[in-house]
């Protein structure tokens, strides 16, 4: 297992849509090990693969500071499938160092797909799990909590994160 870098806004493959898993190899078991590690190492509470350079539906949640019942776990190729509800939360983003923002999610989710041995399972999902699952999913979509803000102020947070990432090349 290793620590991957994880990329920053706004670096181009967190703008691209991810591709599905065909096959759960062991190549993708791998990955999510170096994820999970990657995670916790950054001080996360979820990570997408396209976060760390990899353009695949693949991603690992651990919400346990906030839900403590709740297991962490990878999930390949999960979809939202059905969302009731409205929700405010202030998120912050592995991708986005120093950035929180109060971002609107659905409340509550119900998400399926894969696990690490590919049997499908099916979430449903509320609270700091629903949100965190829809952010991580949003990475699949080449979105980041960027692309929630008002246009306004994604203006502003775009020049100022685009000038930061010029000045540290």
């Amino acid at each position: 297992m290793s620590v991957l870098d994880v990329l920053t806004y706004p670096r181009a493959t967190l703008r691209k849509k991810s591709g599905p898993v065909q096959k759960i190899s062991e190549d993708v078991k791998s990955l999510i090990r170096d994820m999970k590690e990657t995670m916790y190492a950054s001080g996360g509470i979820g990570l997408a693969a396209p976060q760390v350079g990899v353009s695949q539906r693949v991603i690992v949640v651990d919400v346990t500071p906030y839900e403590p019942e709740q297991e962490p776990f990878a999930l390949i190729n999960p979809e939202i499938v059905s969302s009731d509800g409205d929700v405010e939360s202030e998120e912050g983003c592995l991708s986005v160092p120093g950035l929180v923002e109060t971002i609107k999610r659905k409340e509550r989710v119900t998400v399926r797909g894969l696990d690490e041995e590919g049997k499908e399972v099916e979430i449903e999902a509320s609270g700091m799990l629903a949100i965190c699952l829809q952010h991580e999913i949003d990475h699949l979509d080449g979105l980041t909590v960027v692309e929630r803000l008002s246009p306004v102020k994604r203006g502003m947070i775009k020049k100022k994160l685009v000038k930061a990432a010029r000045n540290q090349t």
